[in-house]
């Protein structure tokens, strides 16, 4: 199943073997992987993780997506709904979902972060029928913490996800609905 998602400047596609050289010009960034694994990717390693998310998404309908601006084109983010796991690199289902996001550090502060993480929680939320979405970051992590909170997501505390100890945030359908239906100011 290929799940494309739209916003007005994106077009989040599930991640292909083409999206190789995008996302592994971010990924070795150190810049973008500083709160991520803390070390820029290798190529090979970003061919690796091409292929255990497209076995995800056959397995689980679910995984990431690359962020494609709609204006150029280009290839300047990537995001996921995934099941959040304890350790290890393989998905747990008996956890939560998990949203997540990184983009190319010539893009950030844009705003295509919240652009893209509600286009993922509405299909969280819609299409999913997730009952709950948490984020993590490394509590460091301002940015992503801001876009957390943004989002309206609520402070849980810090929790042993990833094999980290991160700062986890939650929002449920019920609240993500309501959200929705406040006009914005």
């Amino acid at each position: 199943m290929t799940v494309i998602l739209t916003t007005e400047r994106l077009r989040l596609e599930p991640f292909e073997k083409a999206h190789l050289d995008g996302l592994n010009a971010m990924n070795s960034d150190p810049e973008v992987m500083k709160y991520i694994t803390g070390r820029p990717e290798t190529r090979e390693e970003t061919l690796d993780v091409i292929e255990r998310v497209k076995a995800r998404w056959a397995e689980f309908g679910f995984s990431w997506w690359s962020f494609i601006e709609r204006e150029t084109g280009e290839l300047i983010g990537a995001g996921c709904i995934q099941h959040l796991r304890r350790t290890g690199k393989e998905p747990d289902p008996t956890c939560p979902l998990e949203i997540g996001w990184r983009l190319r550090r010539d893009r950030w502060h844009r705003g295509f972060a919240i652009e893209a993480a509600v286009a993922m929680a509405d299909f969280a939320f819609d299409r999913l029928r997730a009952d709950l979405l948490l984020a993590v970051c490394q509590a460091e992590n301002a940015a992503s913490a801001s876009v957390m909170k943004r989002l309206g997501m609520r402070y849980r505390g810090i929790e042993h996800w990833h094999d980290w100890e991160l700062a986890t945030y939650e929002t449920t359908s019920a609240e993500w609905r309501s959200r929705a239906a406040v006009p914005s100011a």
